[in-house]
């Protein structure tokens, strides 16, 4: 797959670490030019350029985006990655927490794609892809916040896809089950039993084993490549058969 990206010019939002560094490395690995906006991209490797970005400040993604196109000549493909976590039922999140997930779960990605729109339409090969998860289509225990969130990111995919078809851009996004990241880590280590919280999350996905980033990044990568031309306002699952095997229990 080496040159498969060739010329391509991309943005990784949240691509200092997890899903979002496992997917700028592997874009640059294709032949990309690869740019990644985090809040601190200062550890970001070689040859990955890192831009500091928030994506809930507006000025701050516009001159991000602004920096990449100038460096790049251009911009082909936006990864929007960048996402915060929540636990708990509707009853334990309080107000200022809903409006802080939405402003950099979902409001993020307009203000990056926003910011993105002018130069993708000049491009040939545009391609934006969401990192959504499996919280938008599948219930799951103590993560109402997070799941609305997503849900809409879902959503908002489907809409974008429509409203920018006729510019050239296409749009879709990966549906991730839970993925072995940074952010499960420190989940799993504020979690009283850490190995037996890291077993539950394994066994309900079907493969029995946590996602890799690099799997996800795979899924990314198709969706953002040419490879994936006629491919548009699609949700890929990458989440071990958790959303539609419904295996029977070992040994039945």
């Amino acid at each position: 797959m080496s040159g498969e990206l060739d010329g391509l010019r991309a943005v990784v939002t949240g691509g200092a670490s997890g899903i979002g560094l496992a997917t700028a490395r592997l874009l640059a690995a294709r032949g990309a030019q690869v740019a990644v906006l985090d809040l601190d991209p200062s550890g970001v490797p070689d040859p990955l350029v890192g831009f500091r970005a928030d994506v809930a400040d507006d000025e701050s993604v516009r001159a991000a985006v602004a920096g990449v196109v100038e460096r790049f000549g251009g911009l082909d493909i936006l990864v929007n990655n960048a996402g915060i976590g929540a636990a708990g039922t509707v009853e334990d999140n309080p107000d200022e927490q809903w409006h802080k997930v939405f402003d950099v779960n979902v409001v993020g990605i307009v203000r990056v794609t926003r910011a993105a729109l002018p130069a993708l339409r000049s491009s040939a090969n545009a391609a934006v892809v969401n990192t959504c998860s499996i919280a938008a289509t599948a219930g799951l225990p103590q993560r109402a916040l997070y799941s609305a969130t997503k849900g809409a990111v879902l959503s908002l995919t489907l809409a974008m896809a429509a409203d920018h078809v006729r510019d050239g851009i296409r749009v879709n996004c990966v549906n991730p089950g839970t993925v072995d990241t940074p952010w499960v880590a420190r989940l799993l280590d504020a979690a009283a039993d850490p190995a037996a919280e890291r077993a539950a999350l394994a066994a309900r996905q079907p493969t029995g084993k946590l996602v890799k980033a690099d799997d996800v990044a795979a899924a990314i990568a198709y969706l953002a490549s040419p490879a994936a031309a006629s491919v548009t306002g699609t949700a890929l699952a990458v989440d071990g058969g958790m959303a539609g095997l419904r295996l029977r229990p070992a040994g039945s």
